[in-house]
């Protein structure tokens, strides 16, 4: 009898140790939700060439979120680059007011010729140039420095030679010719030879893109700059993308493709990581034994295996609308990872003060 009742007497208390145990827990259910949703501005105005997003997609800190179509400026003229006095991010008007051009293109021509007809050979035919005509050239100081070139503009007797051959120095006089004999019956009249003046190569708005160095040779036709419509005022950017501020998720997407975006224009919105949270919901009874600060459990539904520490931010004062039963909206903050996404339900799991609570009253 007596080993009967201390058998009675464990089950008694491992009894109220599981009925303690039971009231030490609280389990609720929540699911992850955005905590914050940060938008992408339009950093300055253009067109989209691509979005590289959607909806839902998972986006590291510096990934591409879209992309502008840029204006692009191409060299005029076969040359060498002599100076380029902008770099991305630079406004391309002001650099263009500074220092008279973005970047300046030196010809492969590098002299002309101011001539006229007053020492040609007295022949009507001597007389009359004609715009496009190839001529030959002698300098007037060294018979050895002869040369070609090519008529670009007539004015009345005084005509402009391009040279295409020969080496000369600039200021020099030149004799003009319309043979290469360069006999005298054959004289156009003769000419200052002066350097071409670099040719200055100007764009507008934003330079995103600087394709040449100085220096470089470069081809009719070859690309120069890429700018975009306004100016970033501090922002910085190089090349032609504008990339994620910080790891989250992609919550809408308002760019195109081909869409014309003004400065400022939302293109889309993405829900950062460090904001993402927990969103539960508790009862009256057991508001008073859960309270901000207190550390919990996060379990996936889909995976319990997946377990997170989180701490409750906040329990709302104000009980939730349209519930059967009065409860209140729990905050609770945790750091997830790539396999946490929004919408997932999760069971949040926490100790309480009932059972302390119990065992004072019932002493």
């Amino acid at each position: 009898m007596k080993t009967a009742r201390i058998i009675a007497a464990l089950l008694i208390v491992l009894t109220l140790a599981l009925g303690a145990a039971q009231a030490d827990t609280l389990t609720i259910s929540g699911t992850v939700e955005a905590g914050v949703k940060i938008p992408v501005y339009a950093p300055i105005g253009g067109t989209v060439e691509d979005v590289t997003v959607e909806a839902g997609a998972w986006v590291e800190a510096g990934d591409p979120l879209f992309t502008y179509r840029t204006e692009k400026t191409y060299a005029s003229l076969d040359g060498t680059v002599a100076g380029i006095f902008v770099q991305p991010g630079d406004d391309a008007e002001t650099m263009t007011e500074r220092f008279g051009a973005d970047l300046y293109i030196e010809g492969s021509e590098k002299y002309t010729i101011s001539a006229n007809t007053n020492k040609a050979y007295d022949s009507e035919e001597m007389k009359f140039i004609h715009t496009g005509e190839k001529v030959y050239l002698v300098s007037r100081k060294d018979a050895k420095r002869t040369g070609a070139g090519i008529v670009t503009a007539v004015d009345g007797t005084s005509y402009t030679v391009q040279v295409e051959e020969g080496s000369f120095i600039p200021g020099e006089s030149v004799a003009v010719y319309r043979d290469a004999e360069h006999s005298d019956k054959q004289r156009l009249g003769r000419g200052t030879l002066s350097r071409i003046a670099p040719t200055a190569v100007n764009a507008t708005g934003a330079v995103v893109n600087v394709a040449v160095k100085d220096g470089d040779q470069v081809k009719r036709g070859d690309l120069l700059l890429e700018t975009l419509t306004g100016t970033f005022d501090a922002y910085e950017m190089t090349g032609t993308a504008v990339t994620a501020g910080e790891t989250g998720i992609v919550t809408s997407v308002t760019a195109e493709a081909g869409a014309v975006l003004t400065k400022g224009d939302i293109a889309l919105q993405i829900a950062p990581l460090s904001g993402m949270r927990v969103e539960a919901v508790i009862s009256a009874d057991d508001r008073n034994t859960l309270h901000a600060g207190d550390k919990v459990t996060i379990a996936l539904e889909a995976d319990s295996s997946r377990a997170y520490e989180g701490t409750v931010r906040s329990i709302s004062g104000i009980p939730e609308e349209d519930t059967t039963e009065v409860s209140y909206k729990v905050l609770i903050d945790f750091t997830p990872d790539d396999y946490v996404a929004f919408g997932m339900k999760v069971e949040v799991t926490a100790g309480t003060k009932t059972a302390g609570t119990d065992a004072g009253e019932g002493t």
